[in-house]
C-alpha cells in the first residue's frame, strides 16, 4: 500500500470547513427547501407540506454539514457552497418571475 503525497491527502482546515458548511449549508437548505416548498406539489397551502419542510431543512442541512468535509481544503469547501447556493437563488429566482 502507498503513502499519500501531502498533496493528496485532505487537509484538516476544521474550522473553516466547519463555519462555510453551518452558514452557507443552511443557506443552500432553505433555497431547495423554498424551492420545493413554493414550486412542488400543492403550492405553499398543502396540508401537510409546513412539517415535512421543516424536518427536510434539517436533514439537508446535516446532509451537507457532514459531507463539506471531504473537500480538500477550506477554500474548496467555500467555493463549491457559494456556486451551489448561487445556483440554487438563481433557480428560484427564475421560477419566480417564470410563474
Amino acid at each position: 500500500m502507498s503513502r499519500l503525497a501531502q498533496a493528496e491527502k485532505i487537509q484538516p482546515h476544521w474550522w473553516r470547513k466547519s463555519i462555510f458548511s453551518v452558514l452557507l449549508g443552511l443557506s443552500l437548505a432553505y433555497g431547495v427547501i423554498a424551492i420545493f416548498a413554493w414550486f412542488g406539489p400543492g403550492g405553499i397551502d398543502a396540508a401537510v407540506k409546513v412539517q415535512f419542510n421543516m424536518w427536510a431543512t434539517a436533514l439537508l442541512w446535516l446532509l451537507v454539514l457532514s459531507l463539506s468535509f471531504l473537500f480538500k481544503t477550506g477554500n474548496k469547501t467555500l467555493i463549491y457552497l457559494l456556486l451551489a447556493n448561487l445556483v440554487t437563488y438563481l433557480s428560484y429566482a427564475t421560477l419566480w418571475w417564470l410563474v
